[in-house]
């Protein structure tokens, strides 16, 4: 069974979450996923369908790391939600500020 590690709440730091969110890819799943507002699939949070699942999964990691979202695995689908309440706590604003930018 695979286990994601997630950062505590007090782990997640404004370098990580800012390293994360450079990338316009990841920075436009983290989009997908609040706009959607629900748990999403990593291909239902692509930003291109055409994208290697090899690729994909790597952005999900990182973002997973930074502590951005939170992955869980249902079936045979790895489920992902963006930590908005933990972000907001330790970065009041700093989400809604930095994808509020357009690419």
């Amino acid at each position: 069974m695979v286990q994601f590690v997630h950062p505590s709440r007090d782990e997640i730091t404004l370098a990580g979450v800012l390293a994360a969110l450079a990338d316009p890819m990841r920075r436009r799943i983290v989009k997908s996923l609040i706009t959607e507002n629900a748990c999403m699939s990593c291909t239902e949070a692509a930003p291109c369908p055409d994208m290697a699942k090899s690729t994909l999964s790597n952005h999900f990691r990182i973002l997973r790391e930074a502590g951005l979202i939170r992955t869980s695995k249902q079936g045979v689908q790895h489920r992902n939600v963006v930590r908005e309440d933990d972000i907001n706590a330790r970065f009041p604003k700093l989400l809604k500020m930095i994808l509020s930018f357009p690419e």
